[in-house]
């Protein structure tokens, strides 16, 4: 048993404690500090990323700088499509070009759509097909997962000939103003590489369910199609007409998409349900 010698004095044991409580105050200031750090740093990190989501979506979207004025695609024309002649050609024209400036007034209030330079084909002509339609736009996605093999058949055939106008309608929805990026690409690729047209329009549309595409995507899905189009998306060269494109279409009173013209005369789906019938019965009354 310790003698009282060996054991500390009260004021020996009162200076360990204070030693001990001032140890765990030191050890808790830092904690705290780094905790406080911690926070900071975490706070540091967040609206970093805010800022380069908001700096990735305004350089992705660049719809400030889109011009009013631009060159059509190769199987482009003056009213802002894109015309199939097969399903791997494009119509013969080049050099065309768009201005916001010309795209026109209004037709009177309620008068029924009227697509600019829409025409029915020649007696004895492949039928013409005008359909208006938005990549983001899930009735455009269901319009060309159930009808998009069979368009391509009637191309092949030569039944037909195709034109699509890729409007924006449903840009203003989108942070990062995909409808234009997607309508760009696909003219991107019109123009490149008309053999991979539809492949490419198929897949973008089959991905709708999964959201839009960046730049970076958009590239990637063109190339895996046959199209290497990425300085054309990245640099948003066809965004001027499709500019055109959508304003020609709202000037012309077409309300929604896909609208779709056989032979310049609107397709009812409510009163004709079947559009592969439809199109039948108009290629054959034209041979």
């Amino acid at each position: 048993m310790a003698s009282d010698s060996q054991r500390p004095s009260k004021a020996e044991r009162t200076a360990s404690a204070r030693e001990q409580a001032q140890q765990m105050r030191i050890a808790q200031e830092a904690a705290d500090k780094r905790k406080s750090l911690f926070i900071k740093l975490g706070v540091v990190v967040a609206v970093l990323a805010v800022v380069a989501l908001v700096v990735a979506i305004i350089l992705q979207n660049n719809s400030g700088k889109v011009a009013d004025a631009g060159n059509a695609p190769k199987g482009g024309n003056a009213a802002g499509g894109i015309t199939l002649t097969s399903d791997k050609t494009v119509a013969d024209t080049s050099g065309i070009t768009v201005d916001l400036a010309k795209v026109g007034a209004a037709p009177a209030q309620g008068a029924a759509p009227a697509p600019r330079d829409a025409t029915a084909a020649a007696k004895g002509k492949p039928v013409n097909l005008l359909i208006y339609v938005d990549v983001n736009c899930v009735h455009c996605a269901d319009f060309e997962t159930q009808y998009g093999d069979q368009i391509g058949t009637w191309l092949a055939a030569g039944d037909v000939q195709v034109e699509y106008r890729n409007v924006a309608y449903l840009a203003a929805g989108s942070p990062t103003n995909f409808s234009s990026r997607g309508a760009n690409a696909l003219a991107c690729v019109a123009d490149a590489a008309p053999a991979s047209y539809l492949p490419f329009s198929k897949a973008l549309f089959a991905h709708y369910p999964q959201g839009e595409m960046n730049n970076k995507a958009l590239a990637k899905m063109a190339k895996d199609n046959g199209a290497d189009v990425t300085s054309c998306i990245e640099e948003g060269t066809f965004r001027p007409f499709v500019k055109f494109t959508d304003a020609a279409a709202r000037v012309d009173a077409i309300g929604g998409t896909p609208s779709v013209f056989i032979q310049a005369k609107a397709w009812d789906q409510n009163a004709e349900p079947d559009f592969v019938a439809a199109v039948n019965a108009a290629i054959a009354a034209n041979k």
